[in-house]
């Protein structure tokens, strides 16, 4: 991609959000109960392609088990209120009604106590016995001290995430995990990132991770490209490691390794367009914390609201529309994309003519800057 300059010492490429692309009609239209929409990683297939972000404001153990029985993904955050607090109600309600002035201190000191083995053991042990699928995510900074306290538990899929995860992280304080030893080692499928760049994610893929995270701070909770001016455009990001996901394919012998958008993705057509990008599923946050259901009962947040040292994340409001089970399959009460998500993919897909979503990564797209 060429690029542009933006003075006499620096150039830099031009990057796209979701905004600024559309999807093109085809000369084919389908049935939309023709469309199949369902997404498999490993063993496991799921009914849409949609994954739960292991955030507070949106995970619990009672939402994780209602969004596997409504057939997507839900991934607990293992470092979380559920995994510090016995009974995490009271601090949710606390979190709710604080000021903008007070919250990010008050979140500090909430999150400031330690992650009990004994909590992470205890949820995912209630959702398995629900019978869906068990996933939980921990931080790189936190893999090492918890993995095996997780793998003992018994989850089905294992997420390290982070605002940024690289297979080569250097420190002269630590030691760095490293990701190639332990996905190796591991006897569960591993979903790691965020990667943001076609390099990082390549890097990554040969880790052996069965799906890469793609995003870095582009969520409504996230400050960090006001704190670190640091930001990656989403289409491009997903585009790009799309690219990576071929090139590693060929180099090998036809390993494939999930893309997952994560983060950018406030309404259906923002889902719509990341696949048409190339990604093979999405990790919600907002759209799903909008849910009645939703622990954060109409407030968003994620561990970057409450760093010790460097916060660089928000708690918003996002307000609550519909139960959940309406925010993806409908019907939807809102005309503006904010629910019924599954539903408005399946019709995306019936427009353009395609069946399922790995043909409609071939989908026509274009330039075309929006402006909500």
């Amino acid at each position: 991609m060429s690029e542009v300059e933006i003075g006499a010492g620096k150039r830099g490429r031009r990057a796209y959000a979701f905004d600024d692309i559309a999807v093109v009609p085809s000369r084919r239209t389908r049935d939309p109960q023709d469309v199949n929409v369902q997404w498999s990683i490993d063993a496991f297939t799921f009914e849409a392609p949609i994954l739960a972000a292991p955030m507070d404001s949106v995970a619990s153990p009672a939402t994780v088990i209602q969004m596997g029985k409504l057939g997507i993904l839900g991934v607990l955050d293992l470092e979380g209120l559920w995994t510090r607090y016995q009974d995490p109600g009271p601090y949710y309600a606390e979190i709710r009604q604080l000021t903008d002035d007070n919250v990010t201190k008050r979140m500090q000191e909430i999150y400031a106590e330690p992650v009990k083995a004994e909590l992470i053991t205890a949820r995912l042990a209630e959702i398995r016995a629900a019978g869906v699928p068990v996933a939980g995510s921990l931080s790189p900074q936190r893999t090492q001290e918890f993995s095996q306290t997780v793998v003992d538990a018994g989850v089905d899929l294992f997420v390290i995430r982070g605002t940024t995860v690289s297979a080569e992280h250097v420190s002269q304080n630590t030691e760095p995990l490293n990701l190639k030893k332990f996905i190796y080692e591991l006897d569960v499928p591993v979903i790691v990132g965020g990667a943001s760049t076609y390099t990082a994610a390549l890097h990554l893929m040969r880790t052996g991770a069965a799906g890469v995270l793609v995003g870095f701070g582009g969520g409504a909770a996230s400050t960090t490209r006001a704190a670190l001016g640091i930001h990656a455009p989403m289409a491009t990001a997903v585009a790009d490691i799309a690219g990576a996901r071929r090139d590693y394919m060929d180099e090998s012998g036809g390993r494939y390794v999930h893309v997952i958008a994560d983060g950018g993705l406030d309404t259906a057509g923002d889902v719509v367009k990341a696949i048409a990008m190339g990604a093979d599923a999405v990790m919600l946050g907002t759209v799903l914390a909008r849910a009645s259901e939703a622990p954060g009962g109409g407030f968003h947040w994620g561990a970057e609201a409450h760093h010790p040292e460097l916060p660089r994340g928000r708690r918003v409001e996002v307000g609550t529309i519909a139960p959940l089970e309406s925010v993806l399959n409908g019907p939807t009460p809102t005309w503006d994309g904010r629910a019924n998500i599954v539903g408005a993919l399946r019709r995306s897909m019936a427009t353009t003519g395609y069946s399922d979503a790995k043909e409609f990564q071939r989908v026509e797209v274009v330039v075309a800057p929006y402006h909500r």
